[in-house]
């Protein structure tokens, strides 16, 4: 009668170690690189949004004002024949953390502000957690 040998405890230690230095090793440069991702998604965003802007200006002759805001890009405001909207596919967006954006007109040295408080949802911050803001 022939026995099948199994694994070690030494062999089955070795290994584990193995797997737990690659994990160690990926693991911090795979959720770096998911957040740069999630801060290009913002960045893509925010520009879609201010295309859709810049042509609901084209029509309408100005921005939304505050009242409005983004809302203004997908439901027409009232008593307005210049609104050739919706000016956004779909529904606005929501930042790759799940937050609306925010829109602030007049803005700080622009005519209006679009941005995203980043990954802590406060205001300021570095790396991840910076604010994004329209360029």
């Amino acid at each position: 009668m022939k026995y099948s040998r199994g694994f070690t405890l030494l062999e089955l230690l070795v290994v584990m170690v193995i797997i737990g230095l690659l994990v160690g090793y990926v693991a911090p440069r795979y959720f770096a690189q998911l957040g740069k991702s999630e801060i290009n998604a913002a960045h893509a965003q925010i520009d879609a949004l201010e295309t859709a802007l810049d042509i609901y200006r084209l029509d309408m002759g100005s921005y939304p004002d505050q009242d409005l805001a983004l809302k203004a890009l997908v439901e027409q405001p009232e008593n307005n024949p210049k609104w050739k909207g919706p000016y956004l596919e779909k529904t606005i967006p929501l930042d790759p953390w799940g937050q609306p954006y925010n829109y602030r007109i007049p803005g700080e040295g622009r005519e209006y502000d679009l941005f995203s408080y980043g990954k802590d949802r406060k205001l300021g911050g570095s790396g991840e957690n910076a604010d994004i803001f329209n360029r």
